[in-house]
């Protein structure tokens, strides 16, 4: 008899070294008075960078997102194609995946909402690009009084 397939859950990791090193890339265009180079996308104050490293690369089937908001707001989860090394740290607007997750609450709800079909379309693609590379980075933005601290988020798989 074939092993039943078992449920892998992965975390967002906030990534605040990388996330440092973006927001001083803006910091120091500020400085010297330069533009960011044509197409770069540079952090806003409420966007960090996170992470999920995959255990498990192969025959990965995405079930669900599992994002949990200790209050009420929204989280735009957007991944990213960029592989980065310590050296590199610039992120293209063409490196932004779609479609993007949408995660909300809102006030006096239990449950954190998104747009489903978006949701698992992107999910999905994970699951495709998870073949192919052991962390993923992906760009998260804060909205409506929401803060990273707040967040917590993994996305399951069936492996």
């Amino acid at each position: 008899m074939a092993s039943e397939a078992r449920m892998l859950e992965l975390p967002f990791i906030c990534d605040e070294q990388l996330t440092q090193c973006m927001r001083l890339r803006f910091q120091s265009l500020q400085q010297k008075n330069m533009r960011p180079q044509d197409g770069e996308k540079l952090l806003r104050p409420n966007e960090c960078i996170y992470r999920v490293d995959f255990i498990q690369q192969h025959k990965l089937h995405f079930l669900r997102w599992d994002i949990q908001l200790e209050r009420p707001g929204k989280v735009t989860v957007t991944g990213t194609s960029q592989h980065w090394t310590p050296d590199l740290t610039h992120l293209m607007n063409r490196q932004l995946l779609e479609p993007v997750g949408i995660f909300w609450k809102n006030p006096g709800a239990k449950k954190v909402e998104c747009n489903e079909a978006d949701a698992q379309e992107f999910g999905e693609r994970i699951a495709e690009l998870a073949q192919i590379r052991k962390v993923m980075y992906f760009l998260l933005a804060f909205t409506d009084g929401l803060e990273p601290a707040q967040l917590k988020g993994s996305i399951v798989f069936k492996a």
